[in-house]
């Protein structure tokens, strides 16, 4: 197997764990919404719920969403491996690529902690910023996706000025879902 050919192996393995892991990572806060609005509820039912989503979220976390984290890093640090130390010199966007996906995976790890206060009773955050929280891993998958696809600087800036657009829109959306939630 050539060079090339291994680059796009590890391409489509690189691609197959970020969109598993960011399926994770959009789920799991969905879960923490419904997990922490479960804790209103009266007995049994509270109990009930509250059991079954700590199970899930535990089997989401450990089973789906750390696996996949793990075959982004193999996929990703193989490529960058076979394309040499001259790859990463001359490519400032993979470095900001880098950095976005250190702060994912700070994310990752937040989550476990929220998952861990969540399963013992703790009410972390109201449903509401629980809802602007699941969508961090939105920003996240734009701002990388499009620092991968211009890899220019100045159509990054364009484009992530515009990401910032979206995500005022977002916040907006949100307030806007909530009202709607009320009456």
């Amino acid at each position: 197997m050539s060079t090339y050919d291994l680059i796009y192996l590890f391409k489509a393995l690189h691609m197959i764990g970020f969109v598993s892991w960011f399926a994770a990572l959009f789920y799991l806060p969905r879960l923490f919404i419904y997990h922490r609005e479960a804790m209103d509820n009266q007995e049994p039912k509270r109990s009930i719920l509250m059991e079954q989503f700590s199970l899930m979220e535990s089997r989401l976390y450990h089973v789906i969403m750390t696996p996949a984290m793990i075959i982004t890093f193999v996929g990703g640090f193989s490529m960058l491996y076979l394309y040499g130390w001259d790859y990463w010199i001359g490519n400032m966007w993979l470095h900001w690529k880098f950095g976005l996906v250190l702060l994912l995976v700070g994310y990752h790890h937040y989550n476990k902690k929220i998952m861990k206060r969540l399963a013992a009773g703790e009410k972390v955050m109201s449903s509401t910023k629980l809802r602007v929280y699941n969508e961090v891993p939105t920003l996240f998958l734009a701002a990388i996706i499009l620092l991968a696809v211009f890899k220019s600087r100045l159509m990054f800036a364009y484009t992530f000025g515009g990401l910032i657009v979206f995500a005022v829109f977002l916040g907006v959306g949100i307030k806007y879902y909530k009202k709607i939630r009320k009456s």
